[in-house]
């Protein structure tokens, strides 16, 4: 099979008409180019080139191989240059986790991040809940994570991405949608309340149970559900009350009133980045330099 030099060779001959000129252009001397050309044209078993003292022409044969070697010389610095890309992180591919509510909040930075800094480099997103997002990382199936604080675990890293505060989502019928200013977390008790799974859901659950406690405030949780999307689907139809991420107000339902919430912390929600730290992805590490 002819080489990659050999084509070379062909190409620059056959674009110069001269083996003098065309050795110059390859930084070589004049018997090695034309051993290449006579290598190239045995492996082929066709005469691509006229050769006299004087003049140096393509053959039928030649010319129509000139379009193909070009097109092979082409492809194959494409591909030097895709596994280069691969190797610096410019190029490949990441496989992103993501939880329902950060969907709408700090995935769109980190999508805006990656096709900014990185355009070569595709994202596959999973929306995966945290617990199930933590095994994937664990199995090596997913490369970064966007989830609720949580004990991560051997073999993982983890930083904070995004803090954010709790309001309020009511019924738009509900008295307490009238009100003006903030709500206190005392206005909840012996309220219908939608809660958040103990267990899909556990950050948020402990989170609030959490805040409720603290200020002796004891709603009546009617159902436990483990996505955001879903609970206000349920306050929107009257069936409770709620307390959600701020970046749960861009979901927009007719239905739902959304108040602020005044806490000892402004900002008790956060959001982590979380990867292991032995991922061999150099597409990730690129990522995450720039995030």
């Amino acid at each position: 099979m002819f080489t990659l030099a050999q084509l070379t060779s062909f190409v620059a001959v056959a674009e110069e008409l001269h083996f003098t000129r065309a050795a110059e252009r390859l930084n070589m001397t004049q018997p090695p180019l034309s051993r290449q050309i006579q290598l190239l044209e045995s492996e082929l078993r066709v005469q691509l080139l006229d050769r006299t003292n004087r003049s140096v022409r393509l053959t039928p044969a030649g010319r129509a191989f000139l379009g193909e070697a070009r097109r092979i010389l082409r492809q194959s610095e494409q591909a030097a240059l895709a596994v280069r890309q691969v190797s610096t992180g410019e190029a490949g591919a990441i496989a992103v986790g993501f939880t329902a509510a950060s969907a709408h909040s700090a995935l769109g930075g980190l999508l805006e991040t990656a096709r900014t800094a990185l355009p070569g480099v595709e994202l596959l997103l999973q929306e995966l809940v945290t617990r199930d997002q933590l095994k994937a990382l664990s199995e090596g199936s997913l490369d970064l994570g966007l989830i609720r604080p949580t004990t991560t675990g051997a073999g993982l890293s983890a930083r904070t991405a995004l803090r954010e505060g709790l309001l309020a989502a009511l019924p738009a019928a509900h008295p307490l949608a009238a009100v003006d200013g903030p709500m206190r977390i005392e206005d909840f008790d012996g309220e219908d309340f939608l809660m958040y799974s103990p267990i899909e859901a556990r950050y948020f659950h402990e989170l609030l149970i959490s805040i409720f406690r603290s200020a002796r405030a004891r709603p009546v949780f009617t159902q436990y559900l483990t996505q955001v999307h879903s609970m206000l689907a349920l306050v929107d139809g009257g069936w409770g009350i709620a307390l959600v991420p701020e970046a749960a107000a861009r979901m927009r339902y007719g239905g739902v009133v959304f108040r602020t919430v005044d806490l000892p912390d402004p900002q008790p929600v956060e959001l982590s980045l979380v990867w292991r730290p032995d991922n061999d992805n150099p597409a990730l590490e690129a990522l995450l330099r720039h995030l």
